[in-house]
Order: C-alpha cells, then structure tokens, then sequence
C-alpha cells in the first residue's frame, strides 16, 4: 500500500481536526518518546539473545 502526497496531506488535516493544533506538539513528543523506548527494549533483548545464543555455544563445545 503506497501512501502519496494527497493522502498524507488528508491524514494529517483530519488528525489535525480531531486533536487540534495545541495537542499535536504533545502527542508528537509523547510518540517519540514511546518510539525510543521501543527501540531501546528490542536492542536488550537482541543483545540478550546474543549473550544467551554464545553462552550455549560455548556450553555445547
């Protein structure tokens, strides 16, 4: 599904509407935040599965 200029330019006019212009700061702040808490919580677990993946390795030899 490609999204192009007119309808991104239409999502952004109605999430506008339903929140109006003073809320969308604080949203936009609150999903970046979310969004590098997320980014944060895959790399522990990628790199717990690295450390848990060598510990087994290194058990099996």
């Amino acid at each position: 599904m490609n999204l192009g200029a007119p309808e991104l330019i239409l999502i952004c006019l109605i999430i506008l509407l339903l929140f109006g212009a003073k809320k969308l700061p604080e949203i936009g702040k609150s999903f970046g935040k979310a969004l590098a808490e997320f980014k944060k919580g895959m790399k522990e677990v990628e790199e717990t599965t690295e450390t848990e993946k060598k510990s087994d390795n290194s058990q099996d030899k």
